[in-house]
């Protein structure tokens, strides 16, 4: 495709991201509408748009190799992340569909709240299906196109998820940084311990699960406990907590492909 075209494309699309985005602040009716009929129409283009588009992907192998041939060399940046991904202890098992930033959303107080991804229902994507960098959970799928999903970011303030904390997995719940009763540094999650447990500075902090996997599997890393919050006028216990993935240098990662349970967990009799 010429550059004057590719430009033309270009000049579209950003004219129609800026309407979705206006009619979105405002609160207009039909957002989620819009989104999907959005995605439907500037999907294919965000990906032509994209460096180095991808194609319908059926394995991490072929996922591999597209990428690097489409980046025109193993010591791309794309290929460093698909390689740093596929050699993740959090997808190790995992099947998953990799899948790279084309746009980024909604800002917060600490970075960005929302992303697009470019891969959709035609790719197997669904929403409450979670998202997984080389470092850790990103966040989960909200909605879906035929092109392209959003994914909701950890740190968001619509965002929380259920943790399990430490060796001895202490529960608690991780949310925005910026809603705890204490302040947080820029980019820090806030964690609240919801049982009777001792949480330590250096605790590795894991996803609870989810029935079904769906949003969350368990056993996903969540982040790292970074101090303890002393403050006895508390009614939970609090901490501060560095995120394992670094939201504001996504490029390229994995959705997870998870789904209801296909066999029925069998019944047991009480005694007598």
């Amino acid at each position: 495709m010429r550059t004057p075209s590719r430009r033309r494309l270009l000049a579209v699309l950003l004219g129609l991201t800026v309407v979705a985005l206006c009619v979105d602040v405002a609160g207009g009716p039909g957002v989620p509408q819009l989104r999907s009929a959005g995605g439907a129409v500037l999907g294919p283009l965000e990906r032509v748009l994209a460096p180095g588009s991808r194609q319908d992907l059926t394995g991490a192998q072929q996922a591999r190799d597209l990428v690097l041939h489409d980046q025109g060399a193993e010591q791309s940046m794309a290929g460093h992340q698909l390689q740093a991904l596929l050699g993740s202890p959090d997808l190790s098992g995992r099947e998953f569909v990799p899948a790279r930033v084309v746009a980024v959303g909604r800002e917060g107080a600490a970075g960005p709240e929302r992303v697009t991804l470019d891969a959709g229902s035609r790719d197997g994507v669904r929403p409450d299906l979670s998202v997984v960098g080389a470092g850790g959970l990103v966040g989960r799928v909200v909605a879906v196109s035929p092109w392209t999903c959003d994914v909701l970011l950890i740190g968001s303030a619509d965002l929380v998820v259920g943790v399990q904390v430490g060796s001895a997995g202490t529960l608690g719940a991780v949310g925005s940084g910026a809603q705890g009763p204490h302040r947080r540094a820029a980019g820090e999650l806030n964690l609240t311990v919801v049982e009777r447990g001792q949480v330590r500075p250096g605790d590795v902090v894991t996803t609870m699960g989810s029935a079904g996997g769906s949003p969350f599997p368990a056993g996903i890393r969540v982040g790292t406990v970074m101090r303890v919050d002393d403050a006895p006028g508390d009614l939970t216990p609090t901490a501060a907590v560095r995120p394992a993935a670094d939201v504001t240098a996504l490029g390229v990662v994995g959705i997870l492909r998870t789904g209801p349970r296909s066999t029925p967990r069998p019944t047991v009799t009480g005694g007598g």
